[in-house]
């Protein structure tokens, strides 16, 4: 998977992985990194699947309504590059906390439904629920920061409830961070997760 990989600083933080959102690049979220955790290395990831030329890291059937079978694939293929990837660079496998935004929390959310131990933690700005009617892994201790939008057209509040429920049940912490905004990713929706990702981190 294109990707850049950029070392930190600090050894004992954890590997930040990014997650861009529909029609980004792996340099989107960089700046993201640098105000959660300035010493992490980072792995920025672009998505494999274009729509209308836009990456993404999922093909979906229309607006909110995911193709699954693609995503059960694009979940592996994410995952098996984290594994390649910490033996290439030599990070700790288990020392991996995803960012993603939108299309990019949708997969890292994913990761963490399908794969026990894919991810030691995870900030998501505005992910909706990746499958329904699955059993998740044990979550037990993974600390989960949700942001999202109370007037967000493309990822509804009931969304956000629903994915909140569905983790907790697996035993994740999840924090649910409300804005009174739409699917934008706003400067104090990404300072209030770097506020948590301090206290749970840090």
């Amino acid at each position: 998977m294109k990707h850049i990989f950029q070392k930190g600083t600090d050894r004992e933080a954890p590997v930040l992985l990014l997650l861009h959102g529909t029609g980004g690049t792996e340099n989107d979220l960089i700046p993201l990194a640098e105000l959660i955790s300035p010493g992490s290395s980072v792995l920025s990831v672009r998505g494999n699947v274009l729509e209308n030329g836009m990456p993404r890291f999922f093909r979906r059937l229309s607006e909110g309504i995911f193709d699954e079978e693609d995503l059960i694939f694009r979940t592996k293929e994410l995952n098996d590059f984290l594994d390649q990837a910490a033996a290439d660079y030599g990070f700790d496998r288990k020392q991996v906390v995803a960012v993603g935004y939108s299309n990019g929390a949708n997969i890292a959310a994913s990761l963490l439904f399908h794969y026990s131990d894919a991810l030691r933690g995870a900030i998501l700005h505005h992910p909706m629920v990746p499958r329904r009617g699955i059993e998740l892994p044990d979550l037990a201790g993974v600390p989960i920061f949700i942001g999202a939008g109370s007037n967000d057209n493309m990822c509804p509040p009931n969304e956000t409830r629903d994915l909140d429920g569905i983790l907790t049940g697996a035993g994740a912490q999840v924090t649910v961070h409300w804005e009174a905004f739409g699917h934008q990713l706003t400067s104090s929706e990404v300072k209030a997760a770097g506020i948590w990702y301090q206290q749970n981190f840090a």
